[in-house]
């Protein structure tokens, strides 16, 4: 198995994207949303994830983080997944949802082909996990996770997207805390 993409060093941080299978657009309900950034949170009062930035997009999630206590960025972002697996589905069975059917029927036969038992899955497997190596490389990513609902032409301006880190580099009202990195 390549360790490319993986995320090995506990102490360093690293640039992630997660996806949903078939890049399904289930973050596009405020219910969803909230279903990933209270997970985060979760993740940050209880597993040592600190997050430097982060844009929720529809389907799915930039994070630039890092794992602060005894347990590794995969086994954070295993439990993560597992746990906003669960939790969405449980949130388009409980919760009004157009597309309950649709998205139910796709998630249940996203496990066909899989060696375990399984009766749905929301998340690709794995996470792409790229090492920060520099301060440039620090800006660039954080420019790009925040450019990203711009370039989606979600926003005109990256602050004005509330599921984004943008807002906390510009001091406004988030969704999520986050540990701002300052660069010169």
């Amino acid at each position: 198995m390549s360790r490319k993409y993986k995320a090995p060093e506990i102490e360093k941080a690293y640039f992630i994207t997660i996806t949903t299978v078939g890049w399904v657009d289930i973050f596009t309900r405020l219910n969803q949303k909230y279903v990933i950034i209270n997970a985060l949170k979760h993740c940050q009062e209880n597993k040592g994830l600190t997050i430097f930035a982060y844009c929720l997009m529809s389907s799915h999630l930039h994070l630039f983080c890092r794992a602060d206590k005894n347990l590794a960025l995969a086994e954070i972002m295993r439990d993560f997944k597992k746990f906003t697996s669960k939790k969405i589905i449980q949130t388009i069975l409980d919760e009004p949802e157009s597309r309950r059917e649709w998205l139910l029927e796709y998630f249940k036969k996203s496990c066909e082909n899989l060696s375990r038992l399984q009766t749905y899955k929301v998340w690709q497997d794995g996470y792409h996990a790229e090492e920060v190596f520099s301060n440039r490389w620090i800006k660039e990513k954080i420019n790009y996770i925040h450019q990203n609902p711009v370039n989606e032409k979600i926003v005109t301006e990256a602050e004005n997207y509330y599921f984004s880190s943008a807002r906390n580099y510009a001091d406004l009202d988030s969704a999520l805390d986050i540990e701002v990195v300052f660069m010169g």
